[in-house]
């Protein structure tokens, strides 16, 4: 741990344009229920996430299919890795078709013990720019929290909690291996937990494919965003509470608006709990 603290305050930078496409292909895989984006178009809370992505060369990938540990992330000796949680705030935004920069720190890496074993958790910052240039202003400020996990143990499981009885608004997805599969492309995550279902349940020890955490949190916004979009969006947190997966059922993203407060949450068929966060407005 005392070498893995070492990466607190390593940085990266990553410029790139708003592409429409990429826009349009990620509307077309959530069935978002409004207009295709147009360039020119504010981009939808958290759709940046297909956005800044890094390209390390297919043989610089590591054994699960992210880039080999050691560069900008630390190299943490846990084989299972997953993201979280967040926590965002919105202050502009970033439009269709125009560049952007994102600068990224990290600046926390802990060691704890939970009930499936040992878990190392690495806290980055990314800070987005509606430009490319020194003076853009900053539109996106977000901390992300990365696990990593020891080998699954077959004998625990994890603790699953009840999702809310009664939710204000509501939609369901099928999260099948097409839908996780066209993410995984449209954010370049080649981690084989999303798509390689032997990698998934032989390796990793998971009954399915995984869904992808920032795919949850972005159908959390959207039920959101149907509701509210003449909203601008102030703030947005997250975590996650069990791994989700391909099983042929659907999922639910629900909300209730509490004042200026909407809590969120992402339940299964079986109304257990996998996901929950809140948002607010200006």
């Amino acid at each position: 741990m005392e070498k893995l603290t070492d990466w607190i305050g390593r940085t990266e930078v990553h410029s790139c344009t708003m592409d429409p496409w990429r826009a349009q292909a990620l509307h077309a895989t959530l069935d978002s229920k409004d207009a295709p984006p147009l360039g020119g178009d504010p981009l939808p809370p958290c759709w940046h996430w297909s956005y800044f992505l890094d390209s390390a060369p297919s043989r610089e990938l590591g054994p699960d299919g992210h880039p080999a540990r050691g560069g900008f992330l630390p190299p943490v000796p846990l084989p299972r890795r997953m993201w979280a949680g967040s926590r965002l705030e919105f202050f502009a935004a970033l439009r269709i078709g125009a560049p952007a920069r994102r600068v990224s720190s990290v600046v926390d890496v802990r060691e704890k013990s939970g009930r499936s074993g040992r878990l190392c958790f690495v806290t980055v910052r990314h800070e987005t720019f509606a430009g490319e240039t020194a003076d853009a202003a900053l539109a996106i400020r977000e901390e992300q929290d990365i696990v990593y996990r020891e080998p699954a143990r077959t004998a625990s499981a994890a603790a699953i909690q009840t999702a809310p009885a009664r939710a204000q608004w509501m939609r369901a997805w099928v999260l099948d291996a097409p839908r996780l599969f066209r993410y995984s492309a449209l954010t370049f995550n080649s981690h084989r937990i999303h798509y390689d279902r032997d990698y998934a349940t032989q390796v990793e020890g998971y009954p399915g494919l995984v869904v992808h955490g920032p795919l949850l949190a972005t159908l959390m916004l959207e039920v959101v965003r149907e509701q509210r979009a003449a909203r601008q969006l102030r703030t947005f947190e997250f975590r996650a509470l069990a791994p989700l997966f391909d099983d042929g059922g659907s999922v639910r993203a629900c909300a209730i608006e509490n004042d200026e407060t909407v809590s969120v949450w992402v339940a299964d068929d079986a109304n257990a709990l996998h996901m929950q966060g809140s948002a607010t407005f200006y």
